[in-house]
């Protein structure tokens, strides 16, 4: 790599704080600058630049006890090589000065796409309902071809009796992993950390201000964003 992509890497941290060298590497691409991802981490390493690191947030998996078991029909495959094979969903919270707006999505691990979501200000099991529904509804029943995998973790509103009944009106296969283990819905995982990483830089004072953007229409507009500086830094 030449010197000259120093000044971008030292442009995208001051960007995006949170980026570790694997998305910097990414970013410099966006940008016209294809370099080797070890370099990147090299040179950052040799400057002290470091991704910085979020305090782990207090978990929102209840399990219920009584709830009858459910199977894991991932087993940890989050790659399934096509799409509505296998959907993915979780609940995280973004906290306002009102209290926190609990946020439901469903993620589709062929194309790695929010496809469902849902906000209220109680997480609940109407809540996760309406974030899958809202899936299906976009997806529609015929493309899913009656066979997709819905996996979770196994709190309890996923392991209620009215969702598991949600999910087979629905059409839905419905899966989940060990309670307590990230890497068993670490697909969902991930695009939480994303998404609250970056809204993170945020304050918000009212629940209608975090939820006044839908997290599809935030990450499209990310995906512009991005792309817009990398076209001026072309330039």
């Amino acid at each position: 790599m030449t010197r000259s992509c120093w000044p971008e890497i030292k442009t995208i941290h001051r960007a995006h704080p949170d980026y570790g060298s694997p998305r910097v590497t990414v970013e410099l691409a966006r940008r016209g600058r294809p370099v080797n991802h070890k370099r990147v981490e090299s040179m950052m390493a040799a400057a002290g630049i470091v991704a910085r690191r979020h305090r782990r947030r207090r978990g929102l998996t209840k399990r219920d006890e009584t709830a009858a078991p459910l199977p894991d029909l991932v087993g940890r495959l989050f790659d399934p090589g096509r799409m509505d094979h296998t959907w993915v969903g979780n609940v995280t919270f973004v906290p306002t000065d009102e209290g926190w707006l609990y946020l439901a999505t469903v993620l589709d691990l062929g194309s790695r796409r929010l496809i469902g979501y849902a906000m209220s200000d109680v997480a609940d099991t109407d809540h996760v309902i309406n974030a899958v529904a809202m899936a299906v509804a976009a997806r529609g029943r015929a493309t899913m071809g009656g066979d997709t995998i819905f996996h979770s973790d196994r709190g309890s509103t996923y392991a209620s009796g009215r969702y598991r009944q949600a999910c087979i009106d629905l059409g839905l296969r419905q899966s989940a992993g060990r309670t307590g283990s990230c890497l068993d819905n670490a697909g969902a995982e991930s695009f939480f950390a994303t998404l609250i990483q970056e809204l993170g830089r945020r304050h918000f004072a009212t629940r209608a201000d975090a939820g006044y953007r839908p997290p599809v229409e935030y990450e499209q507009q990310l995906t512009v964003n991005q792309r817009h500086v990398g076209s001026r830094q072309a330039a």
